[in-house]
């Protein structure tokens, strides 16, 4: 299996049954994305992490939920 193109990234889990609907829609395209939940507010430093560290590990989007978007901007 190769490395997912795409993340989904959430700030809790209480977000994942919203974005299970983007990960299901991208298994249609036989795309099969990465889900992580992070906490912008709870753990800044992962969420940093996560952003900079995608293009490494392959992902070309980031679809982000709740109150990611604010923290992180490249």
């Amino acid at each position: 299996m190769s490395n997912p193109l795409v993340g989904i990234v959430m700030g809790s889990e209480s977000d994942l049954d919203i974005m299970k609907g983007a990960a299901e829609m991208l298994r249609q395209f036989e795309v099969e994305p990465e889900l992580t939940i992070v906490s912008a507010h709870r753990t800044p430093e992962r969420l940093r992490e996560y952003a900079t560290k995608a293009k490494e590990r392959g992902l070309k989007v980031i679809i982000a939920g709740q109150a990611v978007p604010h923290i992180y901007q490249a």
